[in-house]
């Protein structure tokens, strides 16, 4: 009688991961033509060309290598030193001043501006349209 032994041994799952074609400096916005799709099994980077596509890299990206969340996001509407709306909303409340943004960032960050009127600083985000709001936020 011949038995048979069938052994399972678990077999690597490769996934695909998005990487660079060529040194991306901080603070350029990714193209297409940036990107390529290799079968590789690393955690914590992205899988799909179109979630990076139309993003801001955040630091350098060196050619080959896998690109992470936190190395990309979005462009920035807001450049470190520029004046900037500051607004404060809440009710029928509202207040607009100039700020001096403390740093640069995209819709939706939020950044610390200097408040030029009061000399204070204070933490808002950036709106679409450029103004940072600060103050109580509306759910």
């Amino acid at each position: 009688m011949r038995w048979v032994v069938l052994c399972l041994l678990p077999a690597p799952v490769w996934a695909d991961a998005v990487v660079a074609t060529r040194v991306i400096k901080a603070g350029i916005v990714l193209s297409a033509a940036d990107l390529s799709v290799v079968e590789a099994d690393i955690p914590g980077t992205l899988t799909d060309p179109a979630q990076v596509a139309g993003q801001e890299a955040r630091v350098a990206i060196y050619p080959g290598r896998p690109i992470r969340h936190d190395q990309i996001g979005t462009p920035a509407i807001i450049d470190r030193n520029q004046i900037v709306p500051l607004a404060y909303v809440a009710g029928g409340l509202s207040i607009v001043t100039e700020g001096r943004a403390l740093s640069r960032g995209g819709p939706g960050d939020s950044i610390s501006v200097l408040n030029l009127s009061s000399r204070n600083t204070v933490r808002g985000q950036i709106q679409p349209d450029g103004t940072v709001r600060v103050g109580p936020t509306e759910g």
